[in-house]
């Protein structure tokens, strides 16, 4: 039996075999890493020991209350370009990645301030979200269930349990928004 196959060019086919190939000396980030787990908690929120916001999922799949509203709120606001739960699209990269890859003040100032990539190779542009109380008031949000996403500890889709919203965090939201 015959099948009809295309033939990628050669050149095409070796770049997406080195693009299928995994970086030498490249591990897989680990949520245990210090840079990444958390190290205390204060009020439901959670922080590395380098006082960087970051995730908190118990054996039983119950994510904080932060990784839960970071989902919603990405859902709400980031999804239409970047892909649902931050896998990426055509469009836009996998924030999942950026997440675990970017330090969290870089991250936090892409957003807020916006990036424009134009040069022979790429045009992309990252609009500012500085102004918007829906993307700044729960930024932290959205990164820390990023930086899950890209880190293998939630699996897409709406975290099925969750912790409950501490007052601290329901002051601040409602200080935020006005």
């Amino acid at each position: 039996m015959l099948t009809s196959r295309r033939l990628l060019p050669a050149g095409l086919a070796a770049c997406l075999a080195l693009v299928a190939l995994p970086v030498l000396g490249e591990e897989a980030p680990s949520p245990d890493d210090p840079k990444f787990a958390a190290a205390y908690e204060q009020d439901g929120r959670y922080f590395t020991a380098d006082d960087i916001p970051t995730f908190n999922v118990a054996e039983d799949g119950t994510v904080d209350w932060r990784t839960f509203s970071g989902f919603r709120r990405y859902h709400a606001e980031c999804h239409v370009c970047h892909g649902p739960d931050g896998e990426g699209s055509t469009y836009a990269p996998a924030l999942k990645n950026s997440a675990v890859k970017m330090d969290y003040y870089d991250f936090y100032g892409v957003v807020a301030e916006g990036r424009q990539k134009v040069n022979a190779s790429e045009n992309s542009v990252m609009p500012s979200f500085g102004t918007n109380p829906n993307v700044m008031c729960y930024l932290d949000d959205i990164y820390v269930y990023l930086k899950a996403r890209g880190l293998g500890v939630v699996e897409r889709g709406r975290p099925a349990k969750k912790e409950a919203k501490s007052d601290a965090i329901q002051a601040d939201e409602d200080a935020c928004m006005g």
